[in-house]
């Protein structure tokens, strides 16, 4: 039988949105009594509200739906990846089952110890030094004094931050300052942890030993749920993610599945053919102006076939005229943002790396057949001056496809690997066996 860390039933959080009081209490009374009256507030504000359209489906009258009947159960052991848009309900999510604040509607169990991560350092008084702060924080965070005490060597050790433990934190940087943080809470022996975004912090040394440090917890069989936009920390750690959607879990299950969804509503989906308007960033140089996929005949492509080889596409602008420019693409699998190929303008050529002048420029680059295995990509191109990043622009997403049935002839549904690459074989018969 299953056994379930936390389940979830029907969680709904509203937010009733407006004046919550006008400062005296003759308007507060007035305001009551007319909305017990079903009258309007004779004390709200002439200027009509306006919602942003994103968020308007949400908003019925004067509630905002920040999370709507969720229901969610995961089991004891799991590690489960959250991913959604900002404002799609995931730090609601978590806030609620944190106990930070309380559902309007809906159920929530869990069974064990719930530590979290939520915001890192919270508690972090910048007069004490480092050492006071791992055994206040540690307090907060439910240790005992004892646990802090037998675990304080580990904790400094993992935040690389021996020589200042004795410092104020005052006087440490932001890097130092979230290691810590997260040293202590990462020490915590919970039943059930949860992570949020705490890994857009810190160097990439830092960021593997977090990795590194939850893959310890979920292999000593503890339940965690781990938030991020890192697309391939989601991938590498959690066999099962939920997406969130406008305050709603609109997908659960396999963490690749998921993810694709979410990268194809992000980007859209048709011809692989984006323009973009906006004009150059201040003080940079150039702009990419528009990101295609072509057939070797020319078309516009929302699918290619395997055994054919397609055009990739940057038009781009230059305002002035520069050195040390190389623009190059990305194809990425939609599963996880990997690229599978990276490629440059200035690779073969190192001649393109002298002066470009102003104008406008198209660069393309022939992608051979069988590089790309059956399945959806996307293209990421970008344009760097001497190191420095211009433009970053994505196009939507195409597949490549095997219609002629090389694949299926062979008895598969799609080759294992990233490529469909073909490499010579040389057989030679040895003898009678």
């Amino acid at each position: 039988m299953t056994q379930y860390a936390i389940s979830v039933e029907n969680l709904t959080k509203e937010y009733r949105l407006g004046v919550l009081n006008h400062g005296t209490l003759v308007k507060d009374l007035q305001s009551a009594w007319a909305r017990w009256r079903g009258l309007p507030d004779p004390n709200a504000p002439i200027e009509p509200k306006v919602m942003p359209h994103a968020h308007s489906a949400r908003l019925r009258g004067e509630t905002f739906y920040a999370l709507e009947d969720v229901t969610l159960d995961v089991e004891e052991g799991e590690t489960l990846g959250i991913i959604g848009a900002n404002g799609a309900g995931k730090s609601t999510f978590l806030k609620l089952l944190s106990r930070i604040t309380m559902p309007t509607a809906g159920r929530i169990r869990m069974k064990g110890r719930l530590a979290t991560l939520l915001e890192v350092g919270t508690g972090f008084h910048p007069e004490l030094t480092g050492r006071e702060n791992v055994y206040l924080n540690g307090a907060i965070l439910g240790m005992s004094h004892e646990e802090v005490r037998r675990k304080f060597d580990e904790i400094v050790a993992f935040a690389d931050i021996d020589e200042f433990i004795d410092t104020p934190v005052k006087r440490y940087s932001s890097g130092m300052y979230v290691r810590l943080a997260f040293a202590v809470a990462a020490h915590l022996e919970p039943e059930i942890l949860i992570v949020d975004e705490v890994l857009a912090v810190g160097d990439l040394n830092f960021q593997r030993k977090c990795l590194g440090r939850m893959s310890d917890v979920n292999r000593e069989g503890r339940t965690i749920l781990f938030v991020s936009h890192n697309l391939p920390a989601i991938g590498r750690l959690c066999r099962k993610t939920a997406l969130f959607e406008d305050g709603r879990l609109v997908a659960h299950g396999d963490t690749g599945s998921v993810i694709a969804r979410y990268v194809r509503r992000e980007l859209g989906e048709g011809p692989a053919d984006q323009t973009f308007a906006e004009a150059p960033a201040a003080g940079l140089c150039g702009k990419i102006r528009r990101i295609r996929v072509e057939k070797a005949n020319g078309e516009i492509a929302s699918s290619v076939e395997l055994t054919e080889p397609f055009d990739v596409i940057v038009d781009y602008e230059l305002v002035e005229a520069v050195k040390d420019l190389t623009v190059s693409i990305e194809v990425h699998s939609e599963e996880l943002s990997v690229p599978i190929i990276g490629i440059s303008d200035s690779e073969l050529d190192l001649g393109r790396l002298e002066r470009r002048e102003p104008g406008h420029y198209s660069a393309r680059v022939r992608i051979p057949p069988r590089i790309l295995n059956t399945g959806s990509y996307h293209i990421r191109s970008g344009m760097v001056q001497a190191r420095r990043i211009v433009d970053v622009a994505e196009a939507p997403i195409f597949r490549v496809e095997d219609h002629v049935g090389i694949v299926t002839a062979l008895g598969y549904d799609r080759k294992n690997g990233a490529t469909s690459i073909q490499l010579p074989w040389e057989i030679t018969r040895l003898g009678r066996t």
